[in-house]
């Protein structure tokens, strides 16, 4: 099987570009595409509050409900200012687009530069929280979790391979799955505490609660604030939704933004009555479950929708992460490799590179989820805050209808998240998070030398004002080994090219010298020979002195080197050959005025 027909099979064939249009979404997919990755984080959101007010005792965790309801308005505030960006920008609102065309050029590099990191860290932390909840119920698998990692990574990154459509196909059904069976858990859990069905654990358990201070708070809800992350894929993805894609698009917001702030907040509070606290081999959704249904089979069943969710989480990222790297290559700010789209109409290398680098952070920290979420969040807000402060401006410009009361909305949700920015950055920065802000402005200077770079090509490549190619002074050489049938063909090919082609050897040994110009008159074609002598039996160095001494005769002389190569029938067969031709061909590749022409001749098997 050849790597053609396996791209097929894990890939699929080739969609043609006409088919473009009918790879969007439907309301429905899309919220399965755009929505995983924020209701996955209800998983998790709840447990990084809970490991950082339980530091200060037990008793720290009345904190709970007041920061969980914090987080629950600054969803709101989010999602609601995101509603305006879709509105404004129904081509795709994505924080970089938003930013460069009201902020300018730098600024929307920060906001690009941050949102990858969060993608990348998107998909690192989803995948190692899926993983901890299926080995929450099977405690044998810990060991295995990197494994497991990068197994899931390498499924989602195909899945999305395949095309737009059909990973919104495929992960469609878990995530209704996850949102059903977690408001069934929530209702019964509810019912259970209304009706007196269960007694909560004593209030001997409880310790007492000491060195609770602002700063402690200010982390518990930093690391809570991991359930925004995801919010704003909707407004970066406008473009894959079916028309009125604006329309559509605030709709799929809207229901994110109300299932959300329900399922995180239903679990906060569940988590605060019954008292869980976090536990390193058990996280706190599969402590609530059990509690809830018992060890049995629902118990497991949320388990299960909890693990799909969190590793189906990091579809969200594989939906927007090529789309950014498309926009920041159409404007050269990355290689143009990642705006070309592959086979099945999707940009497959910001697909690849995404996974791989996923992959490598979830090896770096062991799988271990609460060693990434120090890094998380931090990214996304950046480009909340930028986002927001962009859509202020272009309302007080523009003063469309409704210009006032649309940038008071964007303002406080400027204001909110740039708040959070601070606190995020003040609280994590020494646990990991100054990483993140230092690899920010890496990012942006390395745009910048790249966009640098391509302006530097389109100018030297540019025929404004130009005069036309000076003349050429053409010498041909062919560099020859030995004589056999690859050679005379590329002798043939060479005396094509120019009637004055001449061969050229280097001398290694006397005696095989002597036979190859023995039969150099039969089969030379008459091209003549020119021997170069190297007493220190290097190949390249007398070589390319008479290349430079050809060049040196004048600045219009260009020197074209004919490489005979035969090729052998079997990909292994190269393994047994000299690759001298390759040799040759990369000390040349550099070099100004010259030509390298390889004639292969294809032995038969």
């Amino acid at each position: 099987m050849n790597i053609s027909t396996l791209k097929k099979v894990f890939v699929g064939r080739p969609l043609p570009t006409a088919q473009a249009r009918h790879e969007r979404l439907s309301k429905r997919t899309a919220l399965a595409v755009f929505a995983s990755d924020a209701l996955s984080s209800v998983a998790y959101a709840t447990e990084e509050i809970l490991l950082i007010l339980v530091t200060a005792g037990t008793a720290a965790l009345a904190f709970t409900i007041p920061i969980g309801i914090a987080i629950s308005f600054l969803i709101v505030v989010v999602a609601s200012s995101y509603r305006q960006t879709i509105l404004a920008y129904p081509q795709g609102g994505g924080a970089y687009i938003v930013t460069k065309d009201n902020l300018g050029t730098l600024p929307s590099l920060v906001a690009g530069g941050a949102l990858l990191v969060d993608y990348v860290l998107t998909v690192a932390v989803s995948v190692a929280a899926g993983v901890a909840a299926l080995t929450s119920a099977f405690p044998a698998l810990f060991g295995h979790r990197v494994l497991l990692g990068v197994l899931f990574i390498v499924i989602i990154a195909t899945a999305n391979l395949r095309g737009i459509r059909e990973s919104g196909a495929l992960f469609a059904l878990p995530t209704y799955l996850f949102i059903g069976s977690f408001f069934a858990m929530l209702a019964y859990g509810y019912v259970r505490w209304l009706f007196g069905w269960e007694t909560p654990p004593p209030a001997t358990t409880m310790h007492a609660m000491h060195n609770v201070t602002l700063f402690l708070l200010l982390r518990a809800f930093s690391q809570g604030c991991t359930a925004l992350t995801g919010v704003e894929a909707v407004s970066d993805g406008v473009p894959a939704f079916k028309p009125s894609e604006a329309r559509n698009a605030r709709i799929v917001l809207s229901a994110l933004a109300l299932i959300l702030v329900t399922l995180f907040m239903g679990i906060t509070f569940l988590a605060r009555h019954y008292h869980v606290t976090p536990m390193e081999e058990e996280t706190v959704v599969s402590q609530l479950a059990r509690q809830i249904f018992g060890g049995g089979l629902l118990y497991y069943e949320i388990q299960a929708v909890t693990m799909l969710i969190l590793v189906l989480a990091a579809n969200t990222s594989f939906a927007d992460f090529p789309r950014l790297s498309y926009f920041l290559a159409r404007d050269g700010f990355i290689p143009r490799q990642f705006g070309t789209r592959g086979d099945r109409l999707v940009f497959s290398n910001g697909i690849l590179i995404l996974g791989g680098t996923a992959a490598v952070l979830i090896i770096v920290f062991g799988g271990d989820t609460h060693a990434l979420i120090p890094l998380y969040a931090l990214g996304v807000f950046v480009s909340f805050t930028l986002s927001q402060s962009s859509m202020v401006r272009r309302w007080l410009v523009r003063r469309d209808e409704g210009w006032w009361w649309r940038a008071w909305l964007n303002g406080l949700g400027a204001a909110t998240t740039g708040l959070v920015l601070l606190v995020i950055a003040v609280t994590k920065f020494a646990d990991g998070a100054w990483v993140v802000v230092m690899l920010i402005p890496v990012l942006v200077m390395a745009f910048m030398v790249i966009h640098r770079h391509y302006d530097d090509v389109a100018r030297q490549l540019s025929l404004d004002g130009y005069g036309g190619p000076p003349p050429i002074e053409h010498t041909v050489l062919v560099l020859v080994g030995d004589l056999h049938r690859g050679v005379t063909a590329a002798l043939r090919y060479a005396h094509t090219l120019s009637p004055s082609a001449r061969a050229v050897y280097v001398e290694l040994d006397p005696d095989k010298t002597r036979r190859l110009e023995d039969k150099w008159g039969k089969w030379g074609l008459g091209i003549p020979l020119v021997v170069l002598s190297s007493p220190y039996r290097s190949l390249l160095t007398p070589f390319l002195e008479y290349v430079n001494h050809l060049l040196a005769l004048g600045p219009n002389q260009v020197v074209t080197i004919v490489i005979p190569e035969f090729v052998p029938a079997r990909w292994w067969q190269h393994l047994l050959h000299n690759q001298t031709a390759l040799l040759i061909k990369g000390a040349l590749l550099f070099r100004k005025r010259v030509v390298v022409v390889d004639v292969p001749f294809h032995l038969e098997d």
